[in-house]
């Protein structure tokens, strides 16, 4: 199956999960039938049989889902969702500030800022359940965590604050940066898991 990926480009780090997706497709030895585009309105979901959430400020992006009449088009959304950071706090079912308006697509309750302000941001080595090649390594930038978890999601890693990656169904939420770093495994099983399978050469 070709990847149409679509990025929400309304706010944050839009272009590196673009790059990071393209650099993923073409490590899986996919051609330009597969492609990765900005999503700005309803309309380009249509397209699209995966979508990226990207970092950047979780306020900011929930207002200007609502007011780009996104969040009913996101919340019926047929494909997966890839979400990082500010991203999962959009996943969750329940967030520990009243100005965001979640999706609940991926069943957690999430602390907006549980590793505190910028200054806290930090790099580390974690393990991921199921994921081959050894520790990933992980930037975190004033990142969330999910502090509880449905019986239905797939906790991948924790960190001492909480859970910093999981799964449901076809979504996969991270509460730091993959798309910062050259490792592309979790993108490729991001999409593995949609059916968007490595071509063999």
């Amino acid at each position: 199956m070709d990847a149409k990926i679509g990025v929400l480009a309304v706010q944050g780090n839009v272009s590196e999960h673009i790059d990071a997706f393209l650099l993923a497709l073409e490590r899986m030895g996919h051609g330009p039938s597969s492609e990765v585009f900005e999503v700005r309105n309803p309309a380009d979901l249509a397209d699209c049989n995966a979508l990226a959430l990207p970092g950047g400020e979780s306020t900011t992006i929930s207002r200007l889902i609502d007011k780009n009449g996104l969040f009913e088009p996101l919340r019926s959304f047929r494909g997966g969702i890839f979400a990082t950071c500010a991203g999962m706090v959009l996943m969750a079912t329940r967030v520990d500030d009243p100005r965001i308006h979640p999706l609940g697509l991926i069943d957690m309750a999430v602390d907006r800022n549980a590793f505190g302000r910028q200054r806290e941001s930090f790099e580390a080595d974690i393990q991921m359940d199921g994921l081959n090649g050894g520790p990933f390594h992980a930037v975190f930038i004033r990142a969330p965590v999910a502090t509880t978890a449905g019986n239905a999601v797939h906790v991948l890693a924790r960190a001492s604050q909480g859970i910093v990656a999981l799964e449901q169904g076809d979504h996969m939420a991270l509460s730091f940066h993959p798309e910062l770093g050259n490792d592309t495994r979790l993108h490729e099983r991001f999409l593995n898991q949609l059916g968007i399978a490595a071509i063999k050469k």
